[in-house]
């Protein structure tokens, strides 16, 4: 695979096809399996909340994260809707993404990237990239004002087709930290 670079002293030309490079390699993987661990860091907590669980891609757009602790609660991406299973309340709900512009946002930052699909990603955010295969992370800028709102920036980082860790820096200050480890087998 060739270098994945993007520094600022580059030529867009060779930031562009780089950035293309890295998606087409993303676009490769037809599934994912992977546990995570995500901590949330609030300004009013002296700690971080923490959840975990596990995350299951299957391409091009079906996303699945199974939260088991510190409740169990399941958040499938399928399509264009999202649906919203709490077992521990037994409520199921279903979110058709078009309606909840920031929702959507969020939800293709990561999607777009597992799928390798740089025109929507292209669509909700400004796109960099930096590093190389071995250690790449986009730099994600909110594109639309409500989403920039939300989120001052999201940082998704991973080793050639693997992504590692998802971080979203809220306008607010907050922030959450997700990372992502392959299930064996």
């Amino acid at each position: 695979m060739g270098c994945l670079v993007s520094a600022p002293a580059q030529t867009q030309g060779k930031s562009a096809l780089a950035l293309e490079q890295l998606m087409k390699d993303l676009a490769q993987v037809k599934s994912a399996r992977g546990r995570f661990v995500e901590r949330k860091y609030l300004a009013m907590l002296n700690a971080p909340l923490e959840s975990s669980g596990t995350l299951v891609y299957v391409a091009p757009g079906r996303l699945e994260k199974h939260m088991l602790s510190p409740r169990q609660e399941s958040l499938i991406l399928d399509g264009d809707r999202l649906i919203i299973d709490n077992k521990a309340t037994g409520q199921r709900r279903t979110l058709p993404l078009q309606e909840h512009p920031v929702l959507w946002a969020f939800v293709e930052s990561i999607r777009s990237t597992l799928a390798g699909d740089l025109p929507t990603l292209q669509r909700f955010y400004e796109v960099r990239l930096e590093g190389d295969a071995g250690a790449w992370r986009l730099r994600l800028k909110p594109r639309e004002p409500r989403m920039r709102q939300a989120a001052s920036e999201i940082r998704v980082g991973g080793s050639g087709t693997w992504v590692k860790v998802i971080e979203i820096d809220e306008t607010g200050g907050d922030r959450s930290v997700t990372e992502i480890t392959r299930e064996a087998g």
